[in-house]
């Protein structure tokens, strides 16, 4: 039987590979991250997220990203918090939180903010799409 926890579906193939269930701490701590973003992003008129690349591999085959979008005139950091919202691994590069992305062959940067709007506003139309990004 495949276990469930609210939204989180762990497959008999990701068990084989040692997938771990998210607790309800982590569930809990994702839905609060995406709440916070979606606070941050509704004080906007067009919501804009920043892409920085900090790191590309020797291979190229990852890149490490950091993502910054503006709260009262300023740029905020929100890498921490999108890695939350999106379960992805968030980890410290020389002094700036990134979120490593594998694979090459298309714009990374756009991949993450699309996947963080879809995460964020899931169940409307074209969800992927309400958060716009620019490098920066």
């Amino acid at each position: 039987m495949t276990p469930w926890l609210g939204s989180h579906r762990i497959t008999t193939q990701q068990q084989e590979k040692g997938a771990q269930v998210p607790t309800k701490m982590q569930l809990q701590e994702k839905e609060e991250a995406r709440q916070k973003l979606r606070d941050i992003f509704a004080e906007q008129k067009r919501p804009t997220i920043h892409t920085v690349l900090r790191h590309v591999s020797q291979s190229g085959m990852s890149r490490d990203i950091s993502l910054l979008t503006t709260e009262n005139g300023k740029l905020r950091n929100i890498t921490y918090l999108a890695g939350q919202a999106m379960g992805e691994k968030v980890k410290d590069r020389n002094g700036q939180w990134v979120i490593r992305v594998n694979g090459c062959g298309m714009d990374m940067g756009f991949h993450l903010v699309y996947n963080l709007s879809h995460s964020l506003y899931g169940g409307s139309d074209r969800a992927g799409y309400v958060i716009s990004q620019e490098w920066a």
